[in-house]
């Protein structure tokens, strides 16, 4: 049936009655959505003021690392708050002590994306000097064991330590081992983080680089996200402890460390756009060339054990997946749609100790040969 929708009918007007009512609500909610969209999740940042209450830290020159270590944290803190898009938490604010456990468990509680401890160090000579920051490994040598043994004694202070920590004994070097687990995933995140801070103090502060170092840190185990100890400097250094102690240096290394963690931020995010950009341009080749779920995936092992997909379990290794057989579960790495790509993932994985891995082809969950799987794809 036809319809009278001049200027003058009726239909007419009752539509751009429709038109003048609906537009400008949908209009709104529109705009609403978007302003939800866009508020980010903030960037958590959980600061750890080392030592507190009972636990003065090291005493160089008569001077108190507790006091040093949260002045210049609530200083960090101070700075970030004001900056757009940060949200900071502290595990101590006040001159109290907190387990090293519970430090790491304020930062999980609140899903951070950076935990950063700050300390100072101390040496049996008055002339080392300089800052260094630490991310977790094995120690080196035994420079870093010490500076981790003395940060590390202080679960002796706390209650049921044995049970709390596994019977770790920071007086025993192996021991360290046993705290290189969740904190592999974050390594890569934390040395970035650490360098940037070193970066920082010596562009800005023209500090002696005591360069990044790995050593095994309880206080770092046990967080998961990228994390970093820092060492602003050594109060058995005369004149380095009374910098550290003084408002002028606390505020000068304060405000070093939070220009690092900005810029940390700020070229994480530039990253992230890259590689969203990179892998939709992927996804859309992957999507046109191979229709039918052909792919690569380098094998890496093979075991008669249900293995963790943790990648500290896999020498580093990420995108470890695994099937399983009736007597065995096979466990690879990574699925590649082109040959050239699974060489590069080959290699890795040799670089990695996995001298025995090779290349496989699938189509969907069945193997293939490599050689029809390349056929295929030209």
């Amino acid at each position: 049936m036809y319809q009278d929708f001049s200027p003058y009918s009726l239909a007419y007007q009752n539509l751009k009655k429709i038109v003048l009512i609906v537009l400008p609500t949908l209009f709104i909610l529109l705009c609403g959505t978007n302003k939800i969209q866009s508020q980010e999740k903030p960037f958590v940042v959980v600061l750890d003021a080392g030592h507190g209450g009972h636990d003065s830290g090291n005493r160089g020159n008569g001077y108190y690392e507790k006091n040093i270590a949260l002045s210049i944290a609530l200083k960090i803190g101070n700075t970030l708050e004001k900056t757009k898009g940060f949200k900071i938490i502290y595990t101590r604010k006040t001159d109290i002590f907190v387990d090293l456990i519970q430090r790491a468990n304020i930062a999980n509680k609140a899903d951070a994306d950076l935990f950063v401890s700050i300390h100072c160090d101390a040496y049996t000579s008055s002339k080392a000097f300089g800052a260094g920051t630490f991310v977790l490994g094995l120690h080196e040598n035994e420079r870093n064991f010490k500076v981790a043994q003395k940060e590390n004694s202080v679960i002796f202070l706390e209650e049921d330590y044995e049970k709390n920590y596994d019977g770790f004994n920071p007086n025993d070097p192996e021991s360290v081992i046993s705290l290189i687990l969740m904190q592999q995933t974050y390594l890569d995140q934390s040395i970035n983080l650490a360098s940037t801070i070193q970066k920082s103090f010596v562009e800005n502060l023209n500090r002696k680089d005591r360069t990044v170092k790995q050593a095994g840190f309880i206080v770092l185990k046990y967080t998961y996200m990228p994390s970093v100890l820092v060492e602003t400097g050594f109060l058995t250094n005369r004149s380095e402890g009374a910098y550290l102690n003084s408002s002028v240096g606390q505020v000068k290394m304060a405000s070093a460390i939070a220009k690092a963690i900005i810029n940390y931020k700020n070229n994480r995010a530039a990253t992230f756009e890259t590689k969203a950009a990179t892998q939709l341009t992927q996804d859309e080749s992957i999507s046109n060339l191979n229709q039918n779920k052909i792919y690569f995936a380098v094998q890496i092992s093979a075991s008669k054990r249900k293995i963790n997909l943790k990648s500290y379990n896999f020498k580093g290794l990420k995108d470890v997946w695994r099937t399983k057989s009736v007597k065995l579960y096979r466990y690879y790495m990574g699925k590649s749609f082109s040959i050239e790509n699974a060489k590069n993932k080959l290699e890795e994985a040799k670089n990695k100790g996995y001298n025995n891995a090779f290349i496989v082809a699938f189509d969907g969950d069945k193997k293939i040969s490599i050689s029809d799987a390349v056929n295929h794809l030209k």
